[in-house]
């Protein structure tokens, strides 16, 4: 199948060039679209040309804040997008609502550059649905301006001297995930008294906080608007570069360790297309250009040994073992906990 490919790819250039009179792009040869949704600031987007200007297939991009609008969007149509990028506990849900295509990894040949280490996890243990896209650990990014000393904890988000320059994360997952650890609990518990008491702290919290945040954090964060907040390490370093009073930790009492991955969803009309792109994102060169502007963790040994030294070598992008051994992953909780948690959220949203 992959030397059919290869030859009528072979094929289809040497046509190309006969009818532009040479050149090697296949930029405007109608190969059809593929249609991208992905997090927000989670793509060096100069890639989406160059996979234009290989393939002849248009790239239409959109972008979405968290897991659960992207979810709620794939409810509403799932047929309207071709590749999705959710995490792993997201991922789970989707493949147990039937909502993912199986790939066809004879499309996907560069499948082979992903570390075995990133293959066969819970959220997709048979390797069916999924491509590994970047990985990472949530922390505390900070002002070193604005917050005394060298802090280690969750409780800096609830620091009465920092009040109105504290952000929180506008998802419930990762928000409730927060004051669980900070509890002693663990984010993945369906213990409604437990995460009764999640919110009750987040009820506390919530007059000091400036806003509830997703993308936003980096425009707030990078003009010292705001003292402190929570996010996902990859995006810490960019805003980090950005602003240099800006520093990073991991809380003391542990945090989420995740994995995005790249999908095709359910009914997705450009299918073939979408493992064509898929393919090209597992590319090390293209995985390390990725990399160099979003600035997270490569799921590819062979990418990371093309990154700068400064992203290869990142304490915060690759953290030691006593930092992921003091991780949890997310995994698909139950529908009656799933509920609880739209539930709790809205209450806090709405007091």
């Amino acid at each position: 199948m992959k030397k059919i490919l290869s030859l009528l790819l072979a094929l289809s250039m040497v046509l190309s060039l006969a009818a532009c009179g040479g050149g090697s792009s296949s930029k405007g040869e109608d190969k059809g679209e593929v249609n991208v949704y992905n997090w927000g600031e989670y793509m060096d987007e100069s890639l989406l040309e160059k996979f234009e200007d290989e393939t002849g297939i248009k790239v239409n991009y959109t972008t979405y804040s968290d897991n659960e609008s992207m979810y709620s969007s794939l409810k509403n149509g799932a047929s309207e997008y071709d590749v999705i990028i959710p995490s792993d506990y997201m991922i789970s849900r989707l493949i147990s609502e039937d909502m993912l295509e199986p790939l066809d990894f004879d499309n996907i040949p560069n499948y082979a550059n992903i570390d075995e280490d990133f293959k066969g996890l819970e959220y997709d243990p048979t390797n069916e649905y999924t491509v590994p896209y970047m990985w990472g650990v949530v922390g505390v990014v900070y002002n070193t301006t604005m917050v005394e000393g060298t802090p280690d904890s969750w409780d800096i988000l609830w620091d009465e001297n920092l009040a109105g320059q504290i952000l929180m994360f506008d998802n419930s997952r990762d928000a409730l995930a927060i004051a669980l650890k900070k509890l002693g609990y663990s984010l993945n518990t369906t213990d409604e008294n437990e995460l009764r008491e999640a919110l009750a702290i987040l009820e506390e919290q919530k007059p000091l906080v400036q806003a509830y945040v997703m993308d936003q954090i980096f425009d707030k964060m990078e003009a010292g608007e705001a003292a402190v907040g929570p996010y996902y390490a990859g995006d810490a370093l960019t805003m980090m570069d950005e602003n240099p009073d800006l520093a990073f930790f991991f809380p003391k009492e542990g945090e989420n360790f995740y994995v995005d991955a790249m999908c095709v969803p359910k009914g997705a009309a450009n299918k073939e297309n979408a493992e064509a792109f898929i393919n090209f994102m597992c590319e090390p060169e293209h995985i390390a250009a990725n990399d160099e502007v979003i600035r997270y963790s490569v799921p590819s040994a062979a990418a990371r040994e093309l990154l700068p030294d400064e992203l290869k070598n990142s304490d915060v992008c690759y953290p030691g073992a006593d930092i992921m051994g003091n991780t949890e992953v997310f995994i698909n909780l139950p529908q009656e906990t799933l509920d609880l948690y739209d539930e709790l959220w809205i209450d806090l949203k709405a007091h």
